[in-house]
């Protein structure tokens, strides 16, 4: 079976939270960061970053088979496990992307 691409959006506590965060979160965020990085290591991860403004909602695209699996790798960001954001996790249909044909 081909993976699927998966998104899912890191929703913030309180409106400026990048420039807001407590020592405790940035520190959980550093593993949020490292966890990315070794998706992206992994092939899984395709994108991942903050929206900028006074919300901060985080993204991350990635593939996974089905949706245990995309749940999986969603609730195991530590960001997201440690409770300091909101995860919401959607199938994505990718139908135009730059440098694919």
């Amino acid at each position: 079976m081909t993976d699927r691409s998966w998104i899912y959006f890191l929703h913030p506590p309180r409106p400026n939270f990048a420039e807001t965060m407590t020592d405790a979160e940035g520190a959980v965020f550093a593993e949020h960061f490292a966890h990315l990085q070794r998706l992206l290591a992994e092939g899984a991860l395709v994108l991942a970053g903050p929206t900028l403004g006074e919300t901060n909602t985080g993204i991350a695209i990635f593939d996974a088979p089905d949706e245990d699996a995309a749940r999986a790798i969603m609730e195991s960001d530590p960001a997201i496990a440690g409770h300091v954001v909101r995860g919401e996790l959607r199938e994505i249909r990718v139908s135009l992307l730059r440098g694919r044909d």
